[in-house]
């Protein structure tokens, strides 16, 4: 059974953070949570964590209300640092292990495996405040697995990492994944979640304003990308604005993105080039970026906003 965040609406004084919000995470899959900064994402991660109570609204996992589960259900990765500078690394993971009754002998050796996939078998013995940012942030990892937790949810738990330690966290959610867990994260890392994630939720203004399956997710919006070139570069491809309902996205250094409307065939587009004479080197078709996703749901939104603000301050002069 699912984890399901039903209705669920928090109010801080006169802010609304969360308004009604619902979205369903399977089981045993990478769930991504995306939103603007202020959007409500981690005010979502904290009611399911039972860190914060919704005004209105419930939260299941496997049908049973989170207010009841036992707290070793949750594994959590905040944003924030929360680990103890001055502690020895090993001595403060046993110590966050204990609190959740794994015996010291266990979690020493799982400890020790981990810092060994992480690549730093040698930080047992060093202090937290010796550890750089992105080393830090491993630790913190480890320590919201240790007790082997259900379901585990990690607040941008990429941030301040380099390329290197963003591919070991990936493999280790990979990992978590392979034995049954479930993951949520958010992040504003959009081909992190494409690489990673089999579903989403994307919340603006305390409101989920699309989730679902990735694949889904895209295909609602209704259109495809084509990436074009013609001649070994993206030159020479201007012509495409005539052709009705298809606009250029972008222009790359070797081919142009095309948008496309649902009710027209992409293949019309090579069979024009090719009707012209061109010589064309690349045609791909492919649904929109997430990207694409979360502007046209959020970026559109704040636009228009944007734009209808104007026109009224304009009117009222």
């Amino acid at each position: 059974m699912s984890l399901v965040v039903d209705s669920i609406t928090k109010r801080f004084g006169d802010v609304l953070a969360l308004d009604r919000a619902s979205f369903t995470v399977e089981p045993g899959r990478i769930f991504g949570l995306l939103g603007a900064n202020g959007a409500g994402k981690t005010t979502s991660m904290r009611i399911v964590l039972d860190i914060l109570r919704a005004d209105e609204g419930r939260v299941t996992w496997q049908g049973t209300e989170n207010t009841t589960l036992p707290r070793r259900t949750w594994g959590y990765l905040p944003e924030e640092r929360g680990l103890y500078p001055r502690m020895k690394v090993g001595e403060q993971l046993r110590f966050f292990a204990a609190l959740y009754g794994v015996p010291d002998a266990d979690a020493e050796r799982e400890i020790r495996d981990w810092l060994d996939r992480f690549r730093v078998p040698e930080y047992f013995d060093r202090k937290v405040e010796e550890l750089s940012k992105g080393n830090q942030q491993k630790i913190q990892f480890i320590a919201a697995i240790l007790h082997d937790p259900d379901v585990l949810i990690m607040d941008e738990p990429f941030t301040g990492l380099d390329p290197v330690n963003v591919r070991l966290l990936k493999e280790a959610f990979l990992e978590m994944r392979e034995r049954g867990k479930t993951l949520i994260f958010s992040t504003h890392q959009m081909e992190t979640v494409e690489e990673l994630c089999e579903s989403i939720a994307i919340v603006d203004r305390g409101r989920v304003v699309v989730s679902g399956a990735v694949r889904d997710v895209k295909r609602r919006m209704n259109r495809q990308v084509v990436r074009l070139a013609v001649d070994g570069d993206g030159a020479g491809t201007e012509w495409v604005n005539d052709l009705p309902g298809v606009s250029i996205i972008a222009e790359r250094a070797d081919y142009v993105e095309l948008r496309v409307p649902a009710d027209r065939d992409p293949e019309t587009i090579l069979r024009t080039a090719l009707d012209r004479g061109d010589r064309v080197t690349r045609f791909e078709i492919s649904d929109p970026s997430l990207e694409e996703v979360f502007v046209e749901h959020v970026g559109r939104r704040a636009v228009d906003e944007a734009e209808e603000h104007l026109a009224t301050g304009t009117a009222s002069r």
